[in-house]
């Protein structure tokens, strides 16, 4: 696939990356960030929602680093799963994105801000023009939803990061920066609810960090995950679980790949006292994935009881 036209901007700090950024809005013209690239270029690559401007984030020092309480945007996932000082929940994860030559490039903050999928969206322009268009490739033009027919009102596009449901179990952070200055926010309350917004980012904002509590280290827990190819897929339906050690009532469960965002489930796990089978069911009845992803929303539905049983009892 032939890569369409886009100027490419290279910042050498986050304040130069701020600074291109605002001189884009005041000018009216769209751009993505990029890191990683691992989503956005095969993204462009089939036409799917470009930019007329690209601003890397891979030439900006020191945002890389990663360490038991701290990750830059930049982190490579086989750093974080294979160098040893990420914490061993966030490193299981990112142990299981894609595959090897993939983790080389993938970024913690690519893989957080992953763009949702859809069988009628992640397709060639080829494909897309074929057929009528959905409502979130076409948003605006009163384009129906392909998922749910007779609705241009929410998409509902899957969100298949692996990474942040175990920052949401360890109570993460995630620092934001953009024109308008710096904000932190949890990493619980970065995802909105609609396959297209998909989290909180304004106009010009990236996700500069990630930092988790002081404590984290006394927290321990594990990641499951279903995918189609065990060695290459984005995850059909994945659970993360964590408690501080000696105590299982700081439980804390979220799971990824149902529906528009990844979400922790506080609610489902304070009704169900700690009682693992009651979690699984609770939150199997919250959980209402949809038919846009490889397998049957009900098999996905019933295998997130399994996966957050497993990460519970791990």
């Amino acid at each position: 696939m032939l890569m369409p036209p886009f100027e490419l901007h290279h910042p050498q700090s986050v304040e130069d990356a701020c600074v291109i950024a605002a001189g884009l809005l005041e000018a009216g013209e769209e751009f993505d960030w990029v890191a990683g690239g691992t989503d956005l270029i095969p993204n462009y690559k089939w036409h799917i929602n470009t930019k007329p401007h690209v601003i890397s984030l891979a030439k900006i020092a020191g945002i890389d680093s990663i360490s038991l309480t701290e990750i830059g945007c930049m982190a490579r996932l086989h750093d974080l799963a294979e160098g040893g000082n990420a914490h061993p929940l966030v490193a299981e994860a990112a142990s299981k994105v894609a595959s090897s030559l993939i983790r080389r490039n993938a970024t913690l903050g690519g893989n957080l801000c992953l763009d949702t999928r859809c069988f009628w969206y992640n397709q060639t322009e080829e494909w897309r023009s074929s057929i009528d268009w959905c409502h979130k490739c076409d948003c605006g033009t009163g384009s129906d939803c392909r998922v749910i027919p007779n609705q241009n009102e929410l998409c509902v596009a899957t969100y298949q990061g692996d990474i942040a449901p175990t920052l949401m179990v360890l109570n993460a952070t995630a620092h934001l920066i953009g024109p308008n200055g710096p904000r932190n926010v949890l990493v619980n309350e970065f995802y909105q609810l609609d396959g297209m917004t998909r989290n909180i980012l304004q106009p010009g904002e990236f996700m500069l960090k990630v930092t988790l509590p002081d404590d984290v280290e006394d927290w321990i827990g594990a990641y499951r995950k279903l995918r189609v190819r065990e060695s290459w897929d984005f995850p059909e339906a994945g659970a993360a679980a964590a408690w501080k050690k000696g105590d299982r009532s700081t439980l804390r469960v979220a799971t990824t790949a149902l529906e528009s965002i990844p979400r922790r489930h506080d609610e489902e796990v304070a009704i169900s006292n700690g009682d693992v089978k009651a979690i699984c069911n609770a939150i199997y009845d919250s959980t209402k994935p949809v038919n846009n992803t490889a397998l049957p929303p009900r098999y996905r539905r019933n295998m997130i009881k399994i996966l957050v049983k497993r990460a519970c009892e791990e």
